[in-house]
């Protein structure tokens, strides 16, 4: 290999190489791939959408009648605080079913996070429903309607198919 081709591969290397997934990242990719149903909600104590969502007391209501979901709120772009403090202040840090995480990256400039869990981030609050290691719905740019949000849970957990139901090609014959 000649002299000139060593310093472009070692470059092509350095920025094609992956970032390393964090502890978060990591407890969060291996939560989603169990059966039940899990929330991901990515968030920030700073940003007043998530504070809007939490005021509004939507978050501690889906959590307690949702009891067999498994929530994980994961702080992102908050230097590796895990808000907490602000979580229990609205009754959810404490809830069985709810996991506290925080991403250690920096809030701002061009290394902040902009993936978590395979899945681009650009806005928080953001908000994903998975099941058995699929991602159902993404909520990715704002603040969570709470009747949507358990729709979402609702249609997540049911068994559905199509069997039985008339084929398309039947119904334009009728």
């Amino acid at each position: 290999m000649s002299l000139v081709r060593i310093p472009i591969l070692i470059t092509l290397l350095a920025t094609t190489s992956l970032r390393a997934e964090s502890p978060a990242e990591q407890r969060v990719l291996e939560a989603i791939k169990a059966p039940d149903v899990a929330v991901v909600h990515l968030w920030a104590p700073w940003c007043s959408n998530c504070q809007a969502e939490l005021k509004n007391g939507g978050w501690i209501k889906i959590v307690k009648d949702n009891p067999n979901v498994k929530f994980y709120f994961v702080s992102v772009w908050n230097d590796g605080q895990d808000g907490r403090a602000m979580l229990k202040k609205f009754d959810i840090a404490d809830q069985p079913n709810v996991t506290i995480l925080a991403d250690p990256g920096p809030r701002r400039g061009e290394s902040k996070i902009k993936q978590f869990a395979g899945s681009p981030l650009s806005w928080i609050p953001t908000t994903w429903i998975y099941k058995g290691g699929d991602l159902r719905y993404a909520l990715n740019y704002g603040e969570v309607r709470f009747p949507v949000l358990q729709q979402f849970l609702e249609d997540s957990q049911s068994e559905w198919s199509h069997k039985g139901e008339p084929s398309a090609e039947h119904a334009l014959h009728d």
